[in-house]
């Protein structure tokens, strides 16, 4: 399930469980590449950060490469990679954390 995320709603929709964000930007094509992963994981509640559209968010981790994954757990980061992923590579990251 992809959640759109901004600077007003990141805190309050991440401060309980174990949560996947992708930071991507409209014009990376490799964030567009990704999407169709992303959609498949329908059952996974990921949440999605346009950096140009929420850009204190994205200063906030030191995100300046697209696309950006965070693993958070009850709203403080516990893993950050970057690059595009098979979905089956992310199941695999996140359940490192359950």
């Amino acid at each position: 399930m992809l959640n759109e995320l901004n600077d007003d709603n990141f805190n309050s929709e991440l401060e309980k469980g174990v949560k996947l964000v992708e930071f991507h930007t409209t014009w990376c094509g490799y964030c567009k590449k990704q999407q169709p992963e992303l959609e498949a994981m329908n059952k996974i509640w990921i949440g999605q950060v346009d950096a140009d559209a929420a850009p204190k968010t994205a200063a906030k981790f030191n995100v300046n490469s697209f696309p950006t994954f965070l693993i958070m757990k009850n709203g403080q980061e516990i893993d950050r990679f970057s690059g595009m992923h098979k979905k089956e590579a992310l199941m695999e990251r996140i359940m490192r954390h359950i």
